[in-house]
């Protein structure tokens, strides 16, 4: 099956579905990323906190894919910020990852509370890594409309992502509207809302007039709104089913009945990035 790709505003394009290994273990991440690329994937979405890049680096190198065929995404460490500290983290991502190009990084959160609210200057120092052929694109995650305009009226440089927390019970309207604005390609991290769409009457009752599953439907709604998603699971046969979701399509009214699922503020699951100040020790 062949994924679509996204195209971004820097004349690159992404794979609109990737996976995801966020809270899979250090020590099992090699294997679950080896098995997720011999399902089909080829868009690996990790980060400097999740603490497993050394694992997915390992599987590339296993797979013995093409690095081409590869996207690779990584995000900086929240206590990364000071622009000195990026450019020696990233350097640090590139080793663990055994790669010379990473083809997307990200800021993981922007962090207005923290750094004397300056998430610019972090900002400009990811800049960089795209100025000397290091990072490919270079994107935000977490950022509000109003951390977006205020990067791009101070740099001029306009991320190519902005990974946000969208899931039917969060539809995040406000943040993909002013990305879309920006020409800036949404992720939807969590888009499943960790399971919590999954019961739900509306998803069921659609996956059943499909014969399939809520999560193959959930999945099926983001990208027919255009969004890129990264589904996590440590089973292959979530793995499969969540890769084969391009041989079917919601009718209108059932992507419309899925978006009024949206609970708004009460229905977001993580941290809300303008009170974010999480650092790891």
């Amino acid at each position: 099956m062949t994924v679509p790709t996204i195209a971004l505003n820097n004349q690159t394009t992404i794979p609109q579905l990737g996976f995801g290994v966020f809270q899979v273990p250090p020590e099992e991440t090699a294997e679950v990323t080896g098995q997720a690329l011999e399902v089909g994937y080829r868009h690996i979405d990790t980060a400097q906190m999740y603490g497993n890049e050394a694992g997915v680096g390992e599987a590339l190198r296993s797979s013995g894919l093409p690095r081409e065929d590869l996207y690779v995404t990584s995000k900086l460490n929240n206590g990364f910020h000071e622009p000195d500290d990026a450019r020696r983290s990233f350097d640090e991502t590139l080793t663990r990852l055994g790669l010379d190009r990473i083809d997307l990084f990200l800021i993981h959160w922007p962090l207005p509370t923290r750094y004397g609210g300056d998430f610019v200057s972090t900002w400009r120092a990811l800049a960089e890594f795209v100025e000397d052929g290091r990072a490919t694109s270079i994107g935000v995650s977490n950022f509000q409309p109003d951390h977006l305009d205020r990067i791009v009226d101070e740099t001029g440089v306009v991320p190519a992502v902005n990974q946000i927390e969208v899931h039917p019970y969060f539809g995040n309207e406000a943040v993909r509207a002013a990305s879309a604005k920006l020409g800036i390609a949404v992720e939807a991290w969590s888009p499943i809302a960790q399971g919590a769409v999954l019961d739900d009457e509306v998803i069921t009752g659609i996956a059943a007039a499909h014969g399939r599953t809520p999560s193959q439907v959930t999945l099926r709604w983001h990208v027919q709104r255009g969004d890129i998603v990264f589904p996590k699971t440590t089973h292959v046969e979530r793995m499969r089913e969540n890769f084969e979701i391009f041989d079917f399509s919601l009718t209108a009214d059932e992507m419309a009945a899925i978006t009024a699922l949206d609970r708004g503020e009460d229905g977001r699951r993580g941290p809300n990035p303008d009170t974010m100040d999480w650092i790891p020790e």
